[in-house]
């Protein structure tokens, strides 16, 4: 039995997300009965919409998922430099690095012990922070990839549902359109 939320094909966003809830159209017949349902061509407009904004959402989310994924390895590996530095900070020995110029080019350094690192925070802005501050700051951004990859993952799997919901909803429209329109053999 359809509610007076349900008697558009959207009710409201998915708390903390934004994407919109299909509802599962269960009786075809008092669905297109409704007075904003006035032709099979636009609920199936209607429908193919929706359908088409939750691909696009889904598009986005992936692009967002692989962003992050290739960001977490470089934090971590950002990280554990910066551990390592604050381990040999108190002593006299140099530390012997390789520096990527450009594909497949190195240089050798050698960096004296320091206090102090620069982080390069995207966007052509290098800054200088302690060491105790950096990794504070990258375990923050750390911990807050992992948050938004599994908040990605998790709307992934919602989106799925929707658009999956909004397919059967367009199929059963369709169908019964068909039906309606199938003339009686006498």
């Amino acid at each position: 039995m359809a509610t007076d939320q349900e008697s558009s094909v959207m009710l409201g966003p998915r708390p903390n997300s934004g994407i919109p809830q299909a509802v599962f159209v269960e009786d075809v017949d008092d669905f297109m009965s409704r007075t904003e349902n006035e032709s099979v061509d636009e609920v199936l407009r209607r429908l193919d919409e929706q359908h088409q904004k939750y691909k696009f959402l889904e598009f986005n989310l992936l692009q967002k998922k692989r962003r992050l994924k290739t960001q977490m390895p470089d934090i971590k590996t950002t990280l554990d430099i910066v551990k390592y530095m604050q381990k040999k900070k108190d002593s006299s020995d140099s530390l012997p690095a390789q520096f990527l110029l450009s594909d497949q080019v190195y240089a050798k350094a050698t960096i004296p012990p320091s206090d102090k690192v620069c982080l390069w925070l995207g966007a052509n802005v290098m800054l200088e922070y302690s060491l105790v501050d950096a990794e504070t700051l990258l375990t923050k951004n750390l911990d807050n990839a992992q948050k938004t990859l599994k908040e990605a993952e998790q709307d992934l799997d919602f989106l799925r549902d929707q658009y999956t919901t909004t397919e059967v909803n367009i199929a059963r429209v369709y169908n019964w359109n068909v039906k309606k329109n199938k003339k009686p053999d006498t």
